[in-house]
């Protein structure tokens, strides 16, 4: 057989001069990038002030209460617990005790020992600056078990308690999540590749990504454009990684091609760049897009996470468009070691294809004999199974979880809402606060008290001193801008269905005395992030899929072809949350869900699954245009399924990292995202797309050229693929 002819020479320039350039550029903005990972806690923070729903009442209200609260502190609630009723001398030492928490000067104030009813139990109600709150936290646990009486538990616990708990569940994760996601990435590319060299060099690339991606986060997040918090963080680094992996698995892929045409690494480099560049932009931008429309959401938790994300999958975008072909264009061959790719004959370029199975083997020729073969009964089928699997979203409970079923790892506040709830008024240390004008202060106090479930209710003096009309208690109460502060304490756990409740029916009794109250608080926090969260979903769905379906007609000149891959993404969707609601009520027993997950889920499954439709899709229009429509369906599917299902596990192996931080969001995201990318991937893109399309046939294309082109395909290829002739 004839060998190929030699690529003309490349000159220097271009053979090593741009490489280097390039590759030296990268690891320059790795060696800046990866010192400023360990500084994002600097720039980061997990206060709730960074979720909450930007324009809600409950956010109102905290703003009103921070200018009664110039200290800007939170507070601490701390329970001491015998399992006995506390004794005379025990009793003493709490009192003690009191003195050693001031002494700390964690805060300003410093209320109690309060005792229970039933006498097994005191609290003390702790102001702990919001500035350091973890830290303050810990401090005051080491003090409090040092000078508790013997055996008593303590714990603490309130809005600070849960505050410092859920970073110290953050805290050092960032490494751990990294370490876990590049592992499981090596080992699945050894596996793909069985090479010694190109997993590192995929890795190094998605790793550069990641330091480049963290610089431009922090410096957003240092000049305040941005709100970062622990959550941003590990999505950002598990969504990079997966990211510019599957953007490099493309583009390896069409360099492994080119390798097998030409004896020139640069000009294979070069030809592979070229034909993956479309799909690759088209994806980063489909993704990035569709991350950005989070800043449509009133959450701030959401609108945090857009730029966060979006800027993430930019730097993977460039990184797999610059550094990658330079490594390629250096290496060549090399790079495949010890299974390099073969110099082709060339009369073997250019097969022709009648059916399109030509030179396919294996699985990838059985599933295109399988979409040639029987179309509609493969798409059908398919589409029924996620039907079914759909069913499952009515039992989906994605309307908030305790605060204290956040955390899923030991945690002494969690445990100390518990010992709270066993002695005391649930809501105490978390109370509902109610803003309201100076006139109706008593009338709005009154509609507070008459609401079912609230404890307590008492106006505020200076320093959050409440005005109770005991003897010593202030007798005139604080007064900013004409408004005052009253405190309600509820019979009901802050984070309880009951608590919600009750603050709904507090709203509607105190705007009756005064229109323009508010009601916040922790509890009207949660009920408005959930109300919030619902009109999300309503909001940002239509755009994402909007900004999707247009990049999709872009790209494939097409409008018929674009609407029904959405539509394919997003039954792909509500069948991954169907069978995700079944996992997470029957296997992991949640309680429930956060409102923001489908949210979530949404717009990570519908924008990286779109990744898949324009990896194949871009393709199957390529052989189309040589081959006609439905052998380049089948020649497509063949030569992108095993970059395809290797992208979908990679993808789904480093989301499902996301599941060592012992947070349930995370969790449950971790597992919608892992199991829709895989059932996306071995159903959606492997069987229903290209049974679809085959159906379809030229018609796929409509209204574009190429349906125009092929009004009526050849028998030939229809009869020989339904014969089953190979």
């Amino acid at each position: 057989m004839k060998q190929a002819a030699r690529a003309p020479r490349v000159p220097f320039w271009l053979r090593w001069l741009i490489p280097v350039v390039l590759v030296v550029g990268w690891v320059a903005i790795a060696g800046v990038g990866g010192p400023t990972f360990g500084r994002l806690d600097e720039v980061s923070s997990n206060d709730q002030a960074t979720f909450l729903p930007a324009g809600a009442e409950a956010t109102e209200a905290r703003e009103w209460q921070q200018k009664f609260q110039d200290s800007g502190e939170v507070p601490a609630v701390v329970v001491i617990e015998s399992s006995s009723t506390l004794t005379h001398s025990q009793l003493g030492a709490t009192a003690d005790l009191k003195a050693s928490i001031e002494d700390l000067r964690v805060g300003s104030t410093v209320v109690g020992p309060v005792p229970s009813q039933d006498g097994k139990a005191v609290q003390f109600i702790v102001s702990v600056a919001a500035a350091e709150p973890a830290d303050a936290v810990e401090e005051l646990r080491r003090e409090v078990r040092a000078g508790a009486p013997d055996g008593t538990q303590t714990f603490v616990t309130g809005p600070a308690g849960l505050a410092a708990d859920l970073t110290g569940a953050f805290a050092g994760i960032d490494g751990i999540l990294l370490l876990v996601a590049l592992a499981a990435v090596f080992i699945i590319l050894l596996v793909v590749y069985r090479s010694l060299l190109l997993p590192f060099i995929v890795l190094l690339t998605s790793v550069f990504a990641l330091c480049a991606a963290i610089l431009l986060v922090f410096g957003m997040a240092k000049a305040g454009w941005i709100q970062l918090n622990g959550q941003s963080q590990g999505i950002l680094s598990i969504l990079v990684i997966g990211a510019a992996t599957d953007y490099a698995l493309l583009y390896v892929a069409r360099f492994r091609e080119a390798l097998e045409h030409t004896a020139n690494r640069t000009a294979a480099a070069i030809t592979a760049w070229r034909a993956s560049f479309e799909p690759i932009l088209a994806s980063g931008a489909a993704v990035a897009i569709a991350l950005l429309c989070l800043l449509f959401s009133d959450l701030n938790s959401n609108k945090a996470l857009g730029p966060v994300a979006a800027a993430g999958i930019v730097c993977s975008l460039f990184a797999a468009l610059t550094l990658l072909p330079a490594f390629a264009a250096l290496l060549g061959r090399a790079a495949f070691w010890p299974f390099r790719p073969k110099l082709q004959p060339e009369d073997a370029r250019e097969p022709e294809l009648v059916t399109g199975l030509e030179g396919q083997r294996g699985l990838w020729r059985a599933a295109g004999t399988l979409v040639s073969r029987r179309p509609r009964s493969v798409w059908v089928a398919s589409v029924l199974l996620l039907v079914v699997a759909s069913a499952g979203v009515m039992q989906l409970k994605a309307n908030g979880v305790p605060q204290t079923a956040v955390i899923l790892s030991a945690s002494n506040a969690v445990d100390g809402q518990d010992a709270l709830a066993r002695h005391f008024d649930a809501g105490s240390g978390s109370p509902v606060v109610i803003v309201s004008s100076q006139a109706t202060a008593g009338e709005v106090l009154e509609a507070v008290k008459a609401v079912d479930g609230v404890g307590a209710a008492y106006l505020l003096a200076e320093g959050s001193v409440p005005i109770t009309g005991a003897p010593g208690s202030p007798a005139r109460p604080a007064v900013r801008d004409g408004r005052v502060l009253i405190n309600a304490t509820l019979d009901f756990a802050a984070d309880s269905d009951a608590a919600e409740q009750a603050v709904s029916a507090m709203r509607n009794s105190v705007t009756q005395a005064d229109p323009g109250a508010l009601v916040g608080g922790v509890t009207a926090t949660a009920l408005d992030t959930n109300t919030t969260a619902q009109r999300d979903l309503a909001t940002i769905i239509p755009v994402v899929l909007a900004v999707i379906l247009v990049i999709l007609m872009l790209l494939l000149r097409s409008v018929l072809a674009p609407v029904l891959l959405v539509a394919s993404v997003v039954l792909s969707y509500a069948a991954a949350m169907g069978v995700s609601a079944l996992v997470f009520n029957h296997v992991f027993g949640f309680p429930g869900a956060d409102a923001t997950v489908p949210l979530f889920g949404f717009v990570f499954l519908v924008a990286l699954g779109v990744d898949y439709n324009i990896f194949l899709m871009s393709r199957v229009r390529e052989e189309s245009l040589k081959h006609g429509t439905r052998p380049g369906i089948l020649r497509g599917l063949g030569v992108t399924g095993g970059v395809i299902t290797s992208a979908g596990v990679v993808l789904a192996a480093t989301f499902a990292a996301l599941g060592v931080i012992p947070i349930m969001f995370l969790v449950q995201l971790a597992f919608i995202v892992a199991f829709g990318v895989l059932l996306d991937t071995v159903l959606v893109r492997s069987l229903l797309v290209p049974a679809l399309a085959y159906d379809l046939g030229p018609r796929i294309w409509w209204p574009g050229k190429l349906a125009r082109r092929e009004p009526q395909e050849t028998t030939k290829a229809a009869e020989v693929a339904e014969a089953g002739v190979r």
